[in-house]
């Protein structure tokens, strides 16, 4: 079976997509983990084609922003703008692995971690 493809095609600018935008609202690395609950899905098709198609793909398993890029086939840059968006309005949930504070809150977590892989 074929990918369905955009009707838009070679049509619409990246820039168009992002109302002229080049930076995100955040900066979101691209390792990030981004995911969609089916809520959160619902309310973003109301937000646009390329939203909806975000969040399909992040709904019920977390993706990364490079793989989000990748599995829309959506320039890095449009994407990263696109998400950092969706983040804002609540449409997409951003997890962190490590709070941004020093290194103890760091080796605490990896305490937590490591206490947590023990007890399997």
């Amino acid at each position: 079976m074929e990918p369905r493809r955009d009707p838009r095609g070679a049509l619409v600018r990246p820039y168009a997509v992002t109302r002229g935008r080049t930076e995100p609202l955040q900066n979101i690395a691209l390792e990030a983990v981004l995911s969609c609950t089916a809520t959160q899905a619902a309310e973003a098709r109301f937000a646009g084609h390329d939203k909806y198609r975000i969040a399909s793909v992040c709904e019920g398993r977390a993706q990364s922003l490079a793989e989000i890029a990748a599995y829309t086939r959506m320039p890095l840059g449009v994407t990263r703008v696109l998400v950092a968006d969706m983040v804002a309005e609540g449409l997409l949930t951003l997890h962190t692995a490590a709070p941004a504070t020093g290194f103890a809150a760091r080796m605490n977590l990896l305490g937590r971690v490591l206490s947590g892989l023990r007890e399997l």
